[in-house]
């Protein structure tokens, strides 16, 4: 089976024409690409698009597996599909693998921002911008912001004078800042925080679904959209990312309260009305038989923005198949393990932003 928009050429190109930014307006994507590692040893072939798996493979010594073929494929049909003007990807492979994705898959249609962060696996969060919407950016990182943030038996640690894990101080991943800036004018009309929580797992069994870790770092980005906030009253702000977590405004997760306490920023799949169901970006599938739709990743903007969303724009993408039909939710893990990602992409788009 294989995947995209859609193999009708005339369909294709009416939706690019649709989704393509105006003059002031921008669209907007975040995707978790799941393990997006695009590293090579060998010369990639000019005819790398026919390789069997086996040969594609056999480029990369890395001890990081390369992203399959037709997954790379499938990912670059769906952005080429909708056409962003600033792509948010998670779990990419570092500078390298998003640059290779960019050239080999997206014919080089866009500029790569990535600051490689903290992970232990390797995996950052980065940005495509859109080369011929000449957008000024600055991309800033606060990967070695503390957290503030040490576990029970590190706090016993440092009261005894032993030393500590220094990891378990700074983002699992990291905080991106964009900065969208006219030529010559040094305030933004637009900032992107980008971030990856800490995940579920938790191998050294000191923090149960990692809620302790996940709201710490969660606390951090919300101190730094304050100060941001503080530093720049006038320009709107989107944060977004893979939450690893329920966030949204009902029966939210204990570690995301404070979104809603202590910050004006709401969700654009919740100001978009959609069900609950419609925002699932990622599908839980249990003893290879339950399975369970939820939303973890997530755009939220300042309130500067909520009347910038162009209405009906706001939606998860669903996979389809090569004749266009929607893919329903996986009933299985060989569902799911066939599907580009185990995430779902977003997109949304902004209207009267001062480009």
């Amino acid at each position: 089976m294989t995947f995209g928009s859609t193999n009708n050429p005339s369909t294709q190109s009416n939706r690019s024409s649709a989704n393509s930014g105006t003059s002031d307006s921008l669209r907007i994507g975040l995707f978790n690409a799941e393990n997006l590692f695009l590293l090579f040893d060998h010369p990639v072939p000019l005819h790398y698009m026919k390789l069997n798996e086996a040969q594609w493979q056999a480029l990369s010594g890395s001890v990081y597996e390369n992203k399959a073929l037709p997954k790379c494929i499938q990912i670059a049909q769906i952005i080429k599909g909708e056409l962003p003007d600033i792509m948010m990807m998670c779990e990419v492979g570092g500078l390298e693998s998003l640059k290779n994705f960019n050239r080999l898959f997206l014919d080089d249609l866009y500029e790569v921002a990535l600051i490689e962060g903290n992970s232990d696996r390797n995996i950052d969060v980065g940005f495509l911008i859109k080369r011929d919407r000449k957008l000024t950016h600055i991309l800033n990182s606060h990967k070695e912001r503390p957290l503030n943030f040490l576990y029970p038996h590190e706090s016993l640690s440092k009261k005894t004078g032993y030393p500590i894990k220094a990891s378990t101080q700074y983002f699992s991943r990291d905080c991106a800042e964009l900065k969208l800036t006219k030529s010559g004018e040094a305030e933004p009309y637009l900032i992107i925080l980008l971030t990856h929580l800490k995940s579920r797992l938790d191998p050294e069994r000191i923090d149960p679904g990692g809620t302790e870790r996940r709201t710490a770092e969660l606390r951090t980005c919300i101190d730094i959209y304050k100060e941001l906030s503080f530093k720049h009253p006038a320009t709107p702000i989107i944060f977004a990312g893979d939450m690893n977590g329920y966030a949204g405004k009902t029966n939210t997760d204990v570690e995301f309260a404070p979104l809603y306490a202590e910050t004006d920023l709401q969700d654009v799949l919740e100001l978009a009305n959609l069900s609950v169901e419609k925002r699932s970006t990622f599908y839980q599938v249990k003893n290879n038989s339950k399975v369970e739709g939820k939303q973890i990743d997530y755009c939220f903007v300042s309130k500067h923005l909520v009347e910038k969303i162009k209405p009906g724009s706001a939606d998860v993408y669903r996979y389809k198949d090569e004749f266009g039909f929607v893919i329903e939710q996986p009933r299985n893990l060989d569902d799911k393990l066939r599907l580009p990602s185990d995430h779902y992409p977003l997109f949304f788009t902004l209207e009267k932003v001062p480009v």
